[in-house]
């Protein structure tokens, strides 16, 4: 059932816009008309191509996404530390850890100063 289709000129977006809404309102030209339901039927049969429609099209799809590569299957490995109760390992670790060059053990005055010098601005 077509629908008949009443611009409103306060709302018309464009120039172009306005002046077909005003002659549609005075009549000067005809105001469209729209059938949704037949093109919402036109628009389901366009919503599918024809090779979807047989089973070339699943046959289709399946080759362009295939894989070009074959993947090896995922193995599983546990990794498991044995305890050893022995103090000085952890000593060790923690003498390693603590001799980085990168962290500041110990904040001396001269330390301290730089860090003022290079907050202060210039």
């Amino acid at each position: 059932m077509p629908e008949e289709i009443k611009p409103n000129v306060s709302e018309a977006p464009t120039k172009d816009a306005k002046l077909a809404a005003e002659n549609i309102a005075s009549g000067e030209e005809k105001a469209p008309s729209v059938d949704m339901e037949s093109d919402y039927q036109a628009a389901q049969q366009f919503s599918v191509s024809e090779v979807d429609r047989t089973g070339e099209g699943a046959k289709a799809a399946e080759q362009a996404t295939a894989p070009q590569y074959q993947m090896p299957e995922a193995t599983e490995v546990k990794t498991e530390a044995q305890p050893t109760g022995n103090p000085n390992d952890y000593k060790e670790m923690a003498n390693e850890v603590g001799a980085s060059q990168e962290a500041v053990t110990s904040v001396s005055d001269d330390v301290l100063k730089q860090a003022l010098e290079k907050g202060q601005s210039k």
